[in-house]
């Protein structure tokens, strides 16, 4: 007995140790009233629909029992069925009770699951815009139809479960015979089962009545677009009237059932549901399917315009797009002038030659410092001043601790000594570091950091990485860094829940199963347990009712590391509103594997970026504040959980500073906007102007394009601005069909506003841009170069920017493998028109693009006739000036050697080369040319001796290296 006790206490510490450790987390962080809300929510649904269904079919079971006929004159059938009623008998009022707590438990526990639905329901808050079938606010099928929904299920579920435990008791007892002749049914079990249909039919009734509102919001295949909501003219002439005649039908045989309580039989019940089935096959689907046959689809672009209209209205409303400007834009440069387009391409934008999503093993190999560091997959862009106080576009990521480097792997290191990341790193995104050449140019780095950031504090206790549970401030120390080196350190913040007593150590003991936590010596007074770590679980967890954007980004605001996350607010019931899903509608190509994508996989046909989250790295405090504040969704949640967001005006400035257009948000309005640019129904519905979003063609994986930030300066804009950008191309074709910009600085007062930049000629599309890339002689020459050196070419980012009616794209272009396993930018590619350059630097990319020097002006070729040459310069300031050429060029070829860089290295040898020639031209025709000799001899011996103890021919390119072709 003492044993089965324990026993069952052990169970229910089990049991009731994830609800108190819950309990416990959500304290933490002050958000216990979600807690609180949220489980009352459940706990009421539960025991109201648990003790509704119970009641139900308890009563029905009961009653069915009670209306039992008597026992004297049984059949042979019921004398089959006599050794259950005996077996029963004794167990009677247990059986009904087992019963009716089974079926009670299931319901309660299925309605305890809509606690999101009924909270909806009770706080919604009017759209202020009516659907243009019903006239009914918006609000009505976004908060209201999905609740009667559920309660139309549950009682035709309440229903057909009385009813089979009805019949089956009826049976049992005798008041329904199967098999035995004579009467089938004794008139009180007909009575009885009889109310239990008529029931059945009254919420079917109900339920064709529902449908009749729920065709704006349903789904169907349509050929004007995938994922059709709404009514179409077969709806409205044939569906709506047959949904309505089917529930008067319904209504009528619901009457019908009922009156077998005093009729006693079911001739005329059985007769009106048969007539009720078969309008149901005639009125409900054949006649709709004649409507679509023979009057809409000879002629099915007039008859659905009207419909596409709403479709087209809603959809862009429901996703914010209905603002996005379209403006036509040639694609062809405006001006011949070569200099004025040199010097617009200066101010178009800030060409990020350090691509986030190519250059994070250069921050790795750089700036890790430990084994047990590391940076994400793909960094973050953002915005800090520089030291003249400009915004300038900044590569970032956070040093966050990898337990996979820790050097001896054990329960005390893993949860105890190495607990937290250490700084930012920080990089230009527009220029590129001198040691090694083509690295990121950091402007925060070094462990500890230093750098252009105002001081704050880098331990980083909360990150996307940290996914373990550590346990800090108690008896053991932690590992840590001060200016002077390796130190220890106890964590001095206010997160995380106390495991000072035995029942909280027993607790989380059992939630992490782990049994040391609770006799563990390293556990003491102050001792804390930090889990739910990353910004997203802990969003998730105190605002379960948003949906949150797939990547947080770290930004460094009044002294702390904030993590910024955007999370949005969805339904699924706008009226008219295309459907969308989220998870397949924002992967593209780097979502595979660098960056987790949003986890909803539910469609949704309605969604804002309503709230802007943060999370701090040191002490994991979590805040909401309300961004959109005109939304309905958010204010609807805000009733529910009151206190919980906070208004937008507490949003500190340096905050706004950093904030930004989310890239989950534009990434479904570009997809809308594939389709949705389109506001003509008939040119709708034929596709003819319809664009894709274009595989990325830098990315070996497939995959869409990802979208860029950068600041640009859009036609008819006077300066840059931080934006993100996309581009489209045709449907079924290569070539560019358009470019969509938005505006992502927060604090800019076009924030939010789209712009569509419609291509109305020919223009070379990003696949065909990469194509002459991968085609062009100076690219194919690099890539043998390449050869043998263990090396390999990586592309990065390709940029559109309009710039004088053309597109110009940009395109860096790295190296990676050789002494050095991380990217260094060794080339860029820049395209206008028809002329795609491979250069060394952006600037040269430029000037090579527009045919101009640095100077911004053309080649000065025009002084001498045509066909003629510049005669060498002799004398001896010719000579003087050819052997500190040689000489320089000799330093430069040695110094691009040591770096591997062979295009730098090549370019040494050139103008090696050149320069002994000049010299050799500058020596007096009579004299012995002691001087100019023994210089030329001097720099072709170095050379050759460089040449030599590097395995590269004369050229400078490796030995070996096959140049042919």
């Amino acid at each position: 007995m003492t044993l089965g006790v324990l026993a069952v206490l052990a169970m229910a510490f089990v049991m009731f140790a994830g609800f108190w450790t819950d309990w416990l987390w959500y304290r933490s962080v002050a958000y216990s009233s979600v807690f609180t809300t949220t489980l009352w929510t459940k706990i009421g649904l539960f025991l109201v629909f648990g003790l509704l269904m119970a009641v139900a079919v308890g009563l029905n079971i009961w009653l069915a029992h009670r209306l039992r006929p008597p026992l004297s004159a049984m059949s042979l059938e019921q004398q089959s069925l006599d050794r259950y009623r005996m077996s029963l008998a004794p167990y009677k009022k247990w059986v009904l009770l087992a019963i009716t707590a089974l079926v009670g438990l299931i319901a309660g526990a299925s309605a305890s699951g809509q606690w999101r639905t009924w909270l909806m329901y009770v706080n919604g808050v009017a759209f202020g815009q009516k659907d243009p079938q019903f006239h009914l606010d918006v609000s009505f099928y976004a908060f209201d139809l999905p609740w009667y929904r559920f309660l139309l299920g549950f009682g035709f579920a309440a229903t057909v479960l009385s009813l089979i435990a009805a019949a089956m008791t009826h049976y049992l007892y005798g008041g329904l015979r199967v098999t035995s002749p004579g009467a089938r049914a004794t008139g009180a079990a007909t009575g009885h089962l009889s109310v239990l249909l008529g029931v059945f039919v009254s919420l079917k009734a109900v339920a064709y009545w529902l449908d009749r509102y729920g065709l704006a919001v349903k789904s169907s295949d349509f050929k004007a677009t995938d994922n059709w909501t709404g009514l179409r003219y077969v709806d409205a002439n044939a569906y709506l009237p047959a949904k309505t005649i089917l529930f008067c039908i319904a209504a009528i045989c619901a009457v019908l059932f009922f009156a077998t309580l005093w009729r006693r039989t079911w001739q005329l019940p059985v007769i009106g549901f048969g007539l009720m089935v078969l309008s149901a096959i005639l009125i409900g689907g054949l006649y709709p399917a004649i409507v679509q046959k023979f009057q809409v689809q000879p002629n099915e672009q007039a008859k659905e315009a009207p419909f596409i209209r709403k479709n087209i209205e809603a959809t862009r409303d429901a996703y914010d797009i209905d603002n996005a400007q379209v403006d036509d834009y040639s694609g062809k440069s405006t001006t011949d002038d070569d200099a004025k387009l040199r010097a617009s391409a200066n101010d178009a934008a800030s060409y990020r030659v350090m691509d986030p999503n190519v250059v994070s093993p250069a921050f790795q190999q750089l700036q890790q410092k430990r084994n047990y560091y590391q940076f994400p997959k793909t960094l973050d862009v953002d915005r800090y001043k520089d030291a003249a106080g400009k915004d300038q576009d900044t590569v970032i990521g956070l040093r966050e601790l990898n337990l996979d480097g820790i050097p001896k792997r054990n329960w005390i290191n893993d949860h105890f000594t190495y607990t937290h990341g250490y700084g930012a790193i920080a990089a230009k995104g527009t220029t590129t570091g001198k040691n090694p050449k083509g690295s990121p140019d950091f402007t925060e780095s070094g462990l500890p950091t230093s750098g252009e950031f105002p001081k704050y504090e880098q331990r980083i206790y909360y990150g996307e990485k940290t996914e373990q549970y550590s346990i800090v401030g108690g008896p053991q120390k932690e590992l840590d860094y001060e200016e002077d080196g390796e130190k220890t350190t106890s964590y001095q913040g206010d997160s995380g829940v106390s495991l000072s007593n035995a029942f909280n150590r027993a607790a989380y003991a059992v939630a992490f199963s782990e049994p040391q936590i609770l006799y563990s010596g390293a556990i003491g007074d102050g001792s804390r347990v930090l889990y739910n770590r990353t910004p997203k679980e802990r969003v998730e967890a105190v605002a379960p009712w948003l949906t949150i954007d797939g990547d947080a980004y770290p930004a460094v605001v009044n002294g702390r590391i904030q993590w910024v996350v955007d999370a949005y607010t969805t339904t699924n019931g706008y009226p008219y509103a295309s459907r969308t899903t989220l998870g397949d509608t924002t992967a593209d190509s780097l979502t595979t594997n660098q960056r987790a994508v949003v986890a909803q996989q539910n469609q949704v046909n309605y969604i804002r970026n309503s709230v802007k989250a943060t999370v701090d790295a040191y002490d994991g405090k979590v805040k909401l504040y309300e961004w959109d504040t005109e939304d309905p969704v958010l204010k609807t949640w805000r009733k529910a959980f009151p206190g919980t967001v906070e208004p937008r005006a507490d949003i500190p400035q340096e905050l706004v500073d950093h904030l930004r257009y989310p890239q989950d948000l534009f990434k479904v309005q570009r997809e809308l906007l594939t389709r949705y640019h389109v506001t003509n129904p008939a040119q709708f519905y034929s596709g003819s102007d319809a664009w894709q979003v274009p595989d990325d063609p830098t990315n070996k994986e497939s995959g869409a394009v990802p979208p860029y930030y950068l600041s640009i300066k859009m036609p008819d804009q006077t300066a840059q601005k931080f934006s993100l950008t996309t581009t489209f191309t045709p449907k079924g074709r290569p070539d560019l069909g358009a470019f969509m910009a938005v505006d992502a600085d927060a604090a800019s007062k076009d924030y939010g506003t789209i712009r569509l930049l419609r291509v109305t000629t020919t223009v070379k599309g990003p696949g065909q841009v990469q194509s002459e890339l991968n085609g062009n002689d100076d690219v194919a020459e690099f890539v043998r170069n390449l050869k043998g050196t263990d090396s390999d070419i990586e592309y990065g980012n390709l940029l559109t920017v309009p710039l004088e009616g053309g597109f110009l794209y940009i395109e860096p272009v790295y190296t990676r493998g050789g002494t050095q396993n991380y990217p260094l930018l060794r080339k860029v590619a820049a395209s206008y028109g028809s002329k795609t350059v491979f250069e060394n630097s952006l600037g040269e990319a430029l000037n090579a693009v527009f045919g101009v020097t640095d100077s911004g002006t053309t080649p000065p070729d025009t002084t001498r006739p045509p066909g003629t040459t510049e005669p060498p310069a002799t004398g001896d300031a010719a000579l003087k000036k050819a052997i500190a050429d040689a000489q320089k060029a000799y330093s430069e070829g040695e110094a691009a050697l040591k770096e591997q860089d062979w295009a730098a290295y090549g370019k040494a040898q050139a103008d090696l080369q050149d320069a002994l020639q000049r010299a050799a031209a500058a020596q007096p025709k009579s004299g012995s040319a002691n001087g100019a000799g023994g210089a030329k001899d001097s720099a072709k011996d170095g050379a050759k001796a460089t040449d030599s103890a590097t395995g590269s021919d004369e050229k400078g390119k490796p030995a070996g290296t096959d140049t042919s072709g």
